[in-house]
């Protein structure tokens, strides 16, 4: 798996941003946007509304057939009988089938009528004086039909004769059967039909189709009562959703903008350790990253007051040698205050140089961009290096790695170069005359491990995290004060943990005097 350090770095940030935002989202809140979001899908779902009105025109279009077929055999029944007994029949068709039968004459005029012998199956209601529920469900019914530019059948009107019905016109005049929808006052459908005669009459039958209505307003009552109970149940989803989102990400802002105004310390980031979801990962994300700032500033502070603290020391000597001069006469005593005074000039140039380069460390590194590493080769160069300037009273430097293993770490060949650099300086100014300083690079369960042994007194291990502190250095007694700034292994650390690694001393295995430097880094990954 590779590791976060082999994450390419984008070349255009904001495009990124662009990409993954769109201006107008960033303008509404998320309550507001889940809330659209799942109410938008109810609207889809609210189209079942429209959906009703296809279905209604795919009733009363099969209906129209029907009508025009009980049409057709209706008058075949009623030529097929005598006129004596052509009422009766009309009584019993119109009973049976719950239509209004009228038979006309060719001349247009009322043979016969199921009305006026006696059946009132066909009854317009008056929509002043019905309930104000279905006074709605007209209203209802207007607005779907004007939303969906429903074509609006011509209102139902009694007509005194015949040949005023447009079917009774189409059937005497095509001599085939002509059927007509038609809107009843109260917006129900009126189905009429008429069917020519053999004699050359023309038999017509009309229904006040209420059922269809009804039946499409039982439809939409029903996925009313779906889509209210469902919109209540989305509304309250969405707010649960955008109470377990909205209300965490608030805090984590809130404690963000506590961070940025400088209370960095005062603040607690909540880490919400029960959630194991995105959320909990960026609360975590946040509460580690405060913490390290914390720390940075702590650091920073601290950094601060060492540096004073180092640099007052030479400062303090170089005045008191400069005041000296100008009253001390003797040659002899000028010369060693001339000295003094370029030992701590060497001193604070040494001083300033290390701790520009600490300073700017953690800055540099996190823009540094990480390519693999050959640290056998890196090593291996170092040593060769120091042989070539000749190592210093008599120390014998000794590298040893496997040959057929790469040692290979995603890194800045520099900074890690300034590691060993150090460590190999360390090492060398703490080993006696004619010791060995040896340095073994090897690979262990998946991670690149160089050990740096030497031979001096070793380092107590209740001093073995305090060294890597910034100027801190145990050094012998016998040792000139003020060759050493100690800050070399504590620049050594700050590279290797920005490479995260791990530096580390411990006592040798072969239980010789010495110190072993331990610094593990990641194998890169194979390409």
């Amino acid at each position: 798996m590779a590791r976060d350090t082999d994450s390419p770095k984008s070349d255009d940030p904001l495009s990124e941003a662009a990409d993954l935002t769109l201006r107008w989202s960033g303008q509404i809140s998320l309550t507001r946007r889940i809330l659209a979001v799942n109410i938008l899908a109810l609207l889809l779902l609210a189209g079942g509304f429209f959906y009703l009105d296809s279905y209604r025109s795919r009733i009363v279009d099969s209906r129209l057939e029907q009508s025009a077929r009980e049409a057709r055999l209706i008058g075949e029944a009623i030529a097929s009988v005598d006129r004596d007994e052509r009422d009766a029949l009309i009584l019993r068709l119109a009973r049976d089938t719950g239509t209004r039968i009228r038979l006309f004459d060719p001349a247009g005029n009322v043979v016969a009528d199921s009305r006026l012998l006696g059946i009132r199956n066909f009854v317009l209601r008056d929509p002043d004086r019905q309930h104000w529920n279905q006074v709605a469900a007209r209203f209802l019914d207007a607005a779907i039909d004007t939303i969906v530019i429903a074509p609006r059948p011509p209102l139902y009107r009694e007509r005194a004769g015949g040949l005023d019905w447009p079917d009774v016109r189409t059937a005497r005049q095509r001599g085939s059967v002509a059927a007509t929808v038609w809107r009843a006052p109260d917006r129900t459908p009126v189905i009429t039909a008429a069917a020519p005669l053999p004699q050359g009459g023309v038999v017509m039958t009309a229904v006040n189709a209420r059922d269809i209505t009804e039946t499409v307003r039982i439809e939409r009552f029903r996925l009313s009562l779906v889509l209210a109970v469902v919109t209540v149940l989305s509304i309250l989803l969405s707010l649960f959703l955008a109470r377990t989102i909205v209300r965490p990400l608030r805090r984590l802002a809130r404690a963000a903008v506590r961070v940025r105004l400088g209370r960095a310390r005062e603040v607690v980031v909540p880490r919400l350790p029960s959630r194991r979801d995105e959320l909990g990962m960026l609360a975590r994300a946040l509460s580690d990253m405060s913490l390290a700032l914390r720390a940075r500033i702590d650091a920073t502070e601290a950094f601060a007051a060492d540096v004073t603290h180092e640099m007052k020391n030479p400062l303090a000597s170089l005045r008191s040698a400069v005041e000296g001069l100008a009253h001390v006469k003797d040659p002899a005593l000028q010369e060693q205050l001339f000295a003094v005074v370029r030992d701590d000039v060497r001193r604070l140039d040494r001083l300033i140089t290390d701790i520009s380069e600490a300073s700017r460390l953690d800055a540099q590194l996190s823009r540094a961009k990480f390519e693999p590493v050959d640290l056998g080769a890196l090593i291996a160069g170092l040593v060769a290096q120091r042989h070539a300037r000749g190592v210093e009273r008599g120390i014998r430097l000794l590298f040893d790695h496997p040959v057929d293993a790469q040692l290979v770490t995603m890194g800045e060949g520099a900074r890690l170069e300034r590691v060993f650099e150090n460590l190999i300086d360390n090492a060398l100014s703490f080993s006696p005359d004619g010791a060995v300083v040896a340095i073994l690079g090897t690979r262990e369960r998946g991670e690149l491990v160089v050990r740096i042994d030497d031979e001096g007194p070793g380092v107590p291990e209740d001093a073995r995290e305090a060294i890597f502190r910034r100027f801190q250095s145990i050094r012998p007694e016998s040792e000139a004060f003020g060759q050493h700034s100690g800050l070399g292994l504590a620049i050594a650390r700050t590279i290797v943990d920005g490479h995260q690694g791990s530096i580390t001393v411990e006592s040798r295995e072969d239980r010789l005097s010495g110190a072993r430097f331990v610094v593990r880094l990641a194998l890169a990954a194979p390409r």
